[in-house]
């Protein structure tokens, strides 16, 4: 193959990558899954969607953001309380506020009865909140571990409200109940196969985002930034605010995914946005591999389906499973499994070249 066409390969494989994805997930899967196993996959489809946010500030922006459930939540919490306005009917209330507190609605619910209003919360609120928390930090040179540390403890922080505001968020047990989808109704199985296709649609779109930004001139400065910070620096450039896109964009692709997660689960609770929720996401992309295109997706799914099908067959070790597989990958292939086949392609020229 000339060089000429080899960068063209180079250049377009993710395209093919995506154009593969596509077809297994809205063709095949659709056509081989049962309505619950494809429920099941539109639920990692969301984690996979926050995945490949966590792939650009992690695996091209040397950011390990182990606080991605923040903004999973926000974009959860503010699907949900519109699919509950949605549920309760004009004027009314939802459910739990009936039943924990006095029936009164917080003024900040109101909005939300919108559904262009709720669309434009679930991008513009992770956008404000990640801005000014990552002006904070970046500004002021944190990273490395204390950075990882301050956005875990976020996390921490947005789960303990939650289950502190029972009255205006349902508390520990979240929002659930949904009924409705603008103006659809949940409990017909071709609409949730809509939500599930609109969720898959969202995950490429995303994906179609990240590659172009990995292209772009933002991109090489993403990945100098993470190598030689003091480097771009010297040559007229802010690493702060290079860093700062990356983790705004990042912020805004989990907040996606915790929208459609929403609709889809049934339910948002702080369990599904907290610290542990969180290392879920970023073990997710290490195991997918954090610096190669479709290794945050697909690592993302994995591991939603190792969560079922472990669970499912071992109720009470699962989870030990699971961390022994993630263990012995990371031992094995730092890079994560997505980096299996250039071993292999490395093994084989050493063996042909002795």
């Amino acid at each position: 193959m000339s060089p000429r066409n080899l960068s063209l390969l180079r250049t377009f494989a993710p395209l093919l990558g995506i154009a593969v994805l596509a077809v297994v997930m809205l063709v095949v899967a659709p056509a081989v899954l049962s309505p619950f196993r494809l429920n099941s996959l539109g639920k990692y489809t969301c984690w996979a969607i926050a995945a490949v946010g966590i792939g650009l500030a992690w695996g091209r922006g040397g950011m390990l953001v182990l606080g991605q459930g923040v903004f999973f939540g926000l974009g959860g919490y503010a699907m949900a309380m519109h699919l509950k306005l949605e549920a309760a009917g004009p004027g009314n209330v939802p459910d739990f506020m009936v039943l924990y507190g006095d029936g009164t609605m917080p003024g900040f619910w109101e909005p939300f009865r919108s559904g262009p209003f709720t669309i434009f919360a679930i991008l513009a609120l992770p956008a404000a909140v990640a801005t000014v928390i990552g002006w904070a930090i970046f500004k002021r040179r944190v990273k490395g571990a204390y950075f990882a540390i301050l956005t875990q403890a976020m996390a921490v922080v947005f789960a303990t409200l939650l289950v502190a505001t029972i009255k205006e968020t349902g508390g520990f047990n979240g929002l659930n109940q949904f009924t409705q989808f603008f103006g659809y109704n949940l409990y017909d199985p071709v609409n949730k196969q809509m939500v599930y296709s609109i969720t898959v649609g969202l995950l490429l779109v995303c994906l179609l985002i990240v590659w172009q930004l990995y292209r772009s001139r933002f991109g090489e400065l993403l990945v100098a930034t993470r190598d030689a910070e003091e480097r771009v620096r010297f040559l007229g450039h802010d690493p702060a605010n290079i860093k700062l896109v990356a983790f705004v964009v990042a912020a805004m692709m989990a907040s996606v995914g915790g929208a459609m997660f929403a609709p889809i689960a049934g339910i948002i609770s702080p369990s599904d946005v907290d610290a542990t929720a969180s290392i879920f996401l970023i073990a997710g992309v290490a195991l997918g591999g954090r610096a190669l295109f479709l290794g945050p997706a697909l690592g993302a799914l994995t591991v939603g389906y190792g969560r079922t099908a472990l669970s499912e067959a071992f109720p009470n070790q699962w989870t030990y499973f699971l961390g022994a597989l993630f263990v012995v990958v990371i031992l094995l292939l730092p890079r994560g499994v997505g980096d299996l086949p250039r071993l292999v392609r490395t093994t084989l020229d050493r063996r042909t070249s002795a």
